[in-house]
């Protein structure tokens, strides 16, 4: 049976049905149809393609909906607009990179910029800035956090207070923060960070967590716990070690969609994106995936690559959101949509670059075709 395009396509199974069926779910329908794009004439070759932002399909027990992920960047991509000056496309940092790790925060703040970011910042140690400024003369480096074998014991509670300070002077400028990226595990850097992800949180600034930060997050639920602003982006591994703190059981590969939306619901208003050959993405309301392959090549940095562009996205997401003036309770959440786009584009990318340089293909090869791949989705008007 066909459906208007918009629409949500609904095959009732067990559970899924019963929520396919709630209050929840319908205000969630009409939300999300204000992200499409007019309804195509009958006929139209666009019509097939078109369809929904989200279509519902069965998984499991549970009610999951593939996303039309190509809709959501057309609506909440910004136009290059003549009369906008710098920054308003976006400002994003990345809190991330130490002596050990200093790819992971340049791919993941070089990504920001080639997603469509003006500005993209790295809060680094001493030792990864000139390192992560020699990669490019784009980003904005700053050298001020320290591990511990720099700081003396006597001096720790001084220094992790200058640190606050000066990412605070900051903090207000950015539309998303990235953390986590070439982190490491010192436990005075991570402490340091612990920091600055609470007064992001105060700040009201978005939060996306990858990498080591989801390590300072498992073990410490509290930085994000309620918070509706964070997204976390775990990998397999990631999510097993965060399943088992928060949920204290193993994985359930049966019920991925349930417990996923159980896990969100635990810690509170969190969207979490579990990567993997399907992207499972939760707020803990729905839970929606992106399925398109990307590429067979699983070479490293293209988590830090999606957790960029995540910020982009969701940043540019809430911009669309508060633009409609729709009530606080009844909008759709822009973190999720960031989620959606960001998921999007790196598979799309990265099947661009397998494409050409197959077993070849690295990191930076993915990240020179992020702007390809989003002109394809979305192009840009002149």
């Amino acid at each position: 049976m066909s459906r208007p395009a918009g629409a949500w396509r609904h095959h009732p199974q067990h559970r899924g049905h019963m929520w396919a069926t709630s209050p929840a779910f319908r205000r969630q329908l009409v939300l999300l149809r204000t992200l499409l794009p007019p309804h195509p004439a009958a006929g139209s070759s666009s019509s097939a393609s078109s369809s929904s932002s989200l279509r519902f399909r069965a998984m499991a027990s549970s009610a999951v909906y593939e996303a039309d992920a190509e809709a959501v960047i057309r609506r909440i991509t910004p136009p290059l607009d003549r009369a906008r000056h710098k920054g308003q496309a976006g400002k994003i940092a990345v809190i991330g990179g130490c002596r050990e790790y200093t790819g992971a925060p340049y791919f993941a703040a070089i990504s920001a910029l080639k997603v469509g970011a003006d500005l993209s910042h790295v809060f680094c140690t001493k030792d990864a800035a000139t390192v992560i400024k020699s990669y490019s003369p784009e980003l904005i480096v700053h050298p001020i956090l320290e591990e511990s074998y720099s700081v003396r014991d006597d001096e720790r509670v001084s220094v992790s207070s200058k640190i606050l300070t000066e990412v605070a002077k900051w903090m207000e400028r950015f539309d998303c923060i990235v953390v986590g990226p070439g982190l490491g595990r010192d436990s005075f850097l991570l402490d340091c960070v612990g920091n600055i992800m609470k007064h992001a949180r105060q700040a009201n600034i978005p939060t996306v967590v990858d990498g080591d930060g989801l390590f300072l997050v498992t073990n410490n639920p509290g930085l994000v716990e309620g918070n509706p602003l964070a997204i976390l982006t775990p990998n397999v591994y990631e999510y097993k070690r965060l399943v088992q703190k928060v949920l204290n059981c193993d994985i359930n590969q049966e019920a991925a969609s349930e417990q996923l939306t159980t896990l969100c619901q635990k810690i509170g208003g969190v969207t979490i994106m579990r990567k993997g050959k399907e992207d499972l993405i939760s707020d803990g309301k729905t839970v929606t995936q992106v399925s398109m392959f990307g590429s067979p090549r699983r070479c490293g940095g293209q988590g830090d690559i999606l957790a960029g562009s995540v910020a982009v996205f969701s940043s540019w997401a809430q911009q669309f959101v508060l633009a409609n003036e729709q009530p606080t309770d009844k909008r759709v959440n822009p973190m999720t949509l960031g989620c959606i786009a960001g998921s999007l584009l790196l598979r799309k990318a990265a099947s661009l670059a397998f494409q050409k340089n197959k077993r070849s293909t690295v990191t930076t090869d993915i990240i020179e075709l992020l702007g390809k791949s989003l002109e394809d989705i979305c192009p840009a008007e002149h």
